[in-house]
């Protein structure tokens, strides 16, 4: 895949569309790509994860959290394991290729790290769009908590 390919994808994913292209080049360079047949494991929920993966091509379906819950799909640019780009951390669930070959970016925490240290900018916007995420959840949060106690 050609460089301005990954690129297109890294821009249309959440968190890496706020980046410079110049960051996205580094990722780029920088990260793993992986290729998966059909129904392969990408990560088992347990698993320690170091780092996110972005989806180049094909659908990962991610198994549900809870025995309620449903399978999601994740197709081309999603991000899958935000927290994990960040911080090492268990995986919550498990995932796997879906119907067709699937190809991911691997982001590791490593690359991560030396993007956010030779870009402060993007540090500072992936900052404050992570401290709104986290508002927002809090307020969703506290509003839940509200209504179940009336």
């Amino acid at each position: 895949m050609a460089l301005d390919d990954d690129i297109a994808i890294l821009l249309a994913a959440p968190l890496f569309g706020l980046m410079s292209r110049d960051a996205l080049r580094l990722i780029s360079f920088a990260a793993e790509r992986r290729r998966l047949e059909p129904g392969a494991v990408l990560f088992s929920r347990g698993d320690m994860a170091e780092g996110g993966f972005v989806v180049i091509r094909g659908t990962v379906v991610l198994a549900p959290r809870s025995p309620r819950g449903a399978p999601v799909e994740a197709g081309p640019a999603a991000l899958i394991g935000q927290t994990a780009l960040f911080f090492p951390s268990e995986r919550p669930t498990t995932a796997r290729a879906g119907g067709g070959p699937v190809e991911v970016m691997v982001v590791t925490q490593a690359v991560m790290r030396r993007v956010l240290e030779v870009f402060p900018d993007t540090a500072a916007v992936i900052h404050d769009a992570l401290a709104d995420e986290l508002a927002a959840l809090t307020r969703a949060f506290a509003g839940s908590r509200a209504a179940d106690l009336t």
